[in-house]
């Protein structure tokens, strides 16, 4: 008799989370504007290496990201947007239901210079377990090799800013 999947297993792979987070030393308007500054992204970021569109929610974004040393372009569309503190995107393979990944970037104020980033990314769908078997460690590298290229950045502008003292 054909009914629905019941094996637990298969529940848990069609939703997954990788969430990482870094402390920065740097005040959390410096880091947005760093994490805002798009264009500039190809200068420091190298997983990430293309984010173009506008920064609203609704917009349709292009996202070039390394995955080992394959160039791979997304077009998600901005789902939410907090200004000085947050964004995240939604992409789908192919059609909604089958791969679905909400991207999301978070600072938090930890004092007057320090500020902890959280990049996450919830996957959904169907086929989510599968894709992640092949690509999950690779996206998992690529959160390290951002975030530690964002601390880089931000600590790098933040020693070379003038001393307002």
């Amino acid at each position: 008799m054909a009914g629905r999947c019941r094996d637990p297993r298969y529940r848990r792979a069609v939703a997954r989370t990788i969430e990482t987070e870094i402390e920065i030393d740097a005040p959390i308007d410096a880091v947005w504007s760093v994490l805002s500054d798009w264009a500039s992204y190809p200068d420091w970021n190298p997983w990430m290496v293309q984010l173009e569109g506008a920064l609203e929610v609704g917009a349709r974004l292009e996202v070039g990201m390394m995955l080992g040393r394959r160039r791979v372009v997304f077009r998600p569309r901005l789902v939410h947007v907090q200004p000085g503190r947050a964004f995240r995107w939604l992409g789908h393979m192919l059609v909604p239901g089958l791969f679905d990944g909400e991207h999301g970037f978070e600072l938090v104020e930890l004092g007057p210079a320090k500020t902890r980033f959280v990049h996450s990314e919830r996957f959904r769908g169907v086929l989510a377990g599968l894709v992640l078997r092949a690509v999950g460690e690779a996206t998992e590298q690529g959160f390290g090799q951002m975030n530690a290229a964002l601390k880089a950045r931000c600590e790098t502008d933040a020693g070379s800013a003038p001393s307002s003292a």
